[in-house]
This record gives C-alpha cells, structure tokens and sequence, in this order.
C-alpha cells in the first residue's frame, strides 16, 4: 500500500473528512438561511414603503380627486428609482404610469405579490417586482409597487460566495485532514514499531510519550504501564523457577534418600513404617510449600473478581486468634486481640485468613522469648483504611534486612534452625497488594510489628468497638 493511501485510510483523515461534510452542510444552512433572511428583510422594506406610497396617494386622491392623483403619480413616474406605478380605468386603459399592465394582476386588497412586469417602451424585456393594488372609487385602480432586480442579485451573489466558500473549505479541510492524519500515522508508526521490538522479546521498550496529553499519549502512558505490571510478572515467575530450583532440590534430594534408605536398609515392618512416615511428613511439608507459591502466584496475578467479596475484618482476626489460643498455650504463650467492629473490606477472606495465619505463626514461632511472652494482635480503623497488625516483644529484624525479608524463600540466619519455608511474609505481601493495600515490617521496641493496611469499604453495623483479652 503506499503512503498516500494509508493517510486516506487513517481514522484521523475520515474523522477529518466527516467533520468537514458536517461543516460544509452546516455553513450552507447558515448561509441559506442568511440570504432568506436578506430576502425577507428587503421585502419588509419595500411593503413598507409601498404602503406608505398608498397612503400618501390616497391623501392626493381625497384632496383633488383624480386629476390631482394622476399629477401626483406622473411626478414619481419622473422620478428616477424603483418605484412602479400604474393607473388605469374601469375598461383597464392607462392613465399615467411607467409599467405595462401585468400579466398577472393581484386582487383588490390583496397582499403584496411578487410577478413580473414590462417597462412602458421596453417590450419584451421582463423584470420581477412586488406589486400590490389599490382600488378606487368609479372603477379606476392604482398598482404600486418596486422592482426587486437587486434581490435576485443579491441571492446570486450569495450562491456564488457559498460555492466559493464551500470549495475552499473542502480544499482547506483536504489539506488539513491530510496534514492530521500523517502527523497520526507518525506517532502510530513510531508506536508499532516499538511494539514489534517488545514482541521481539525487548521487554525493555516502551511506547513514546509526546507529552501532549492527547489520546494517544493516554494509550501510550496505559500501555506502559500494563507493560510494567508484564515485566513484574515475569520477573517473579523467573524468580519462583529459580526458587525452586535451588530452594527445592535439598528437600527433594532428601526425600528421595529417604526413600532409598528405606528400600535398601531396612528389614523390619515398624523401619519400614518409620520410614514412610518420615516421607510422608517430608511430602506434606513439600506440598505446603507448593500451596503457598500457588496462594502467592494467584495472590501477585490479581485473583478473580469473581472470589472478591465484602466482609468483616473483626470476624476473620477473631477466629484466627481462636484458632491459636491452644497452640499459644503449648508454648507458654499469651495472645492479646483488641479490634473494632465494623472493619469492612472488599476482597477473598481467604487469603486475608492465610496472611494473618502467617503473621501469627511467625510471631509464635520467632517473637517468643522472655517470661510471659504476649503476642499482640489487632484490628483497628485508620482514615480510609484498616490496619491488621500482629507485634511480639522477641529479637526483631533489623532495619536492612526488613525489606528483604519479603522476598520468596528468604530466611534469616537466626531463623534457619527453625523450620519453615521463607513464604510467610512474601504470601502476605501478595496478599495486600492485591487489596490495593500494603504491608508494612516496624520496630516494636522490643519485638517486631507486622502490619497490613487495606483500604476500607464502608462501615458495618454493630458496637462501637470490641476489646478482648485471651491468654
């Protein structure tokens, strides 16, 4: 196709073209309707001044009769202008005028009529007027009336300018759609190559932004930024293979000498059962993982809107904190939960629940130390969002090691002899984000405070607040 017909078939050029037919038809309105307008104006000032030659014959008439109204309009004959004039008889006979009788003749006391009209000595040669008659006493009649050649002028005046007019638009909006739809068709272009280069594998490019705030720099800008979320994506999928690449291999090599260990060297049924179980419980540890990268990986992709549903925040940090009581105790252990009802948030109670599940299991597992270790959970209205917070009094984490401690499979030196996987943080991140919310790692003097804010959806109904206490 050559390039004279892509700019023909560029949006901006029909848009350009449509526009200027739009344009075209309404100009020609205005301008039609302006020369009607003209038209009628005209026409207004010649009843006017017809009527006023009526009355002022009429006055000669009552004065001196027809001698006087003959003298009068053999003076207005002579007088250049216009103006038309016709007297006649009863049998239809000139007395005085400049015009010959009409064709058409209007009836007495009849509107002003447009008809045509032949000058006294100019046979033949015909010409428009408004004419309107007058009727006399004895039969004789008097047209008055002015010809209106220059309205017929006018209007051809009119149509020729709006030819003229109508032409040059069309070529100005000609030029103009062409002009608009190659400085288009350079931005698409500059865009399309810069898409063939991401779909190349240059993850790196990105779509030009003029910084005219247009449309196209709308689309560029939400492009961009799609292609950012794409390449965060990415790049956490390349992260979780690499992280179960190495992260996994030690436990899946130790299943499987586990398993060999028992095939080759053991001889009785309760090694063997031994044996099994501790391949079991290696699998289950194996699979929970697994359901934490799947619970992540759903949590960083969005989720469905179709799992998204509001729901109290009091009631999900309630029955998580009923859930560990007994756990608590086992450990010496006390848990404080003091929340506010009323906490409603728009998302998957699910999740919610698996990331305070961590948050507690965390804290029980590395912020218990002292005499009567307390871990504290709450739930709490902030402005417009809602804080879940859970805080120990144990060692803390280090203020540069708090944001790496998000990441997948991380885990801290004083920490590795305890079991767990490294997700519990990095699931809980996922999960405020997909609320739109965050998380956030603090100092709590001593101890560590973990605490998700979530945008709140709207307030629930029930007590003003609720503080209780569970050891």
């Amino acid at each position: 196709m050559t390039a004279l017909g892509k700019l023909f078939r560029t949006t901006a050029f029909k848009l350009s073209i449509a526009y200027l037919v739009l344009f075209s038809i309404g100009a020609g309105m205005v301008l039609t309707r302006v020369g009607a307008r003209v038209k009628e104006v005209l026409d207004e000032q010649i009843e006017q001044t017809v009527d006023a030659e009526i009355r002022a014959l009429s006055e000669q008439y009552a004065q001196g009769g027809l001698r006087q109204l003959a003298n009068a309009v053999e003076r207005r004959v002579r007088a250049p202008g216009g103006s038309l004039y016709l007297l006649t008889n009863h049998a239809g006979e000139v007395i005085v005028g400049n015009i010959e009788q009409p064709k058409f003749t209007p009836s007495g006391s009849s509107e002003l009529v447009e008809t045509t009209y032949e000058r006294r000595g100019e046979p033949g040669e015909t010409h428009p007027a408004l004419l309107r008659l007058f009727l006399l006493p004895g039969g004789f009649r008097l047209l008055i009336g002015h010809d209106i050649q220059d309205h017929q002028v006018l209007r051809d005046i009119l149509r020729r300018a709006l030819g003229v007019s109508l032409f040059w638009l069309a070529l100005v909006g000609a030029f103009g759609g062409l002009f608009m739809a190659h400085r288009m068709l350079e931005r698409v272009d500059v865009m399309s190559d810069s898409a063939r280069r991401i779909m190349a594998g240059d993850m790196h490019e990105r779509l030009a932004v003029s910084g005219a705030g247009d449309e196209l720099d709308r689309l560029a800008e939400n492009f961009n930024a799609m292609l950012e979320r794409i390449s965060e994506l990415m790049a956490g999928l390349r992260e979780v293979s690499d992280n179960i690449a190495h992260d996994l291999k030690t436990p899946l090599t130790r299943l499987r000498n586990r398993a060999e260990a028992a095939l080759h060297g053991s001889s009785s049924d309760s090694e063997h059962r031994e044996a099994l179980a501790a391949v079991i419980e290696e699998s289950d540890s194996l699979i929970r993982v697994f359901d934490a990268l799947l619970m992540i990986a759903r949590a960083e992709a969005g989720y469905s809107s179709d799992n998204l549903a509001m729901f109290d925040a009091d009631a999900v940090v309630r029955d998580i904190v009923e859930m560990y009581e007994p756990v608590a105790e086992e450990q010496g252990a006390r848990l404080d939960v003091e929340t506010q009802s009323g906490l409603a948030v728009t998302g998957s109670r699910e999740l919610l629940g698996q990331a305070l599940v961590n948050l507690v299991d965390n804290a029980l597992k590395y912020g218990v130390a002292g005499e009567n270790p307390t871990i504290a959970v709450s739930a709490r209205r902030l402005g417009e969002n809602i804080e879940i917070a859970v805080a120990d009094r144990g060692p803390g984490i280090s203020p540069q090691d708090r944001e790496r401690v998000v990441g997948r499979f991380v885990r801290l030196e004083n920490s590795r002899s305890r079991p767990g996987s490294g997700l519990g943080l990095s699931m809980a991140a996922a999960v405020a984000r997909l609320h739109h919310g965050a998380l956030r790692i603090e100092d709590n003097a001593p101890g560590l405070r973990v605490a998700l804010s979530l945008p709140a959806t709207r307030a629930m109904p029930g007590p003003a607040s609720r503080a209780t206490e569970r050891a």
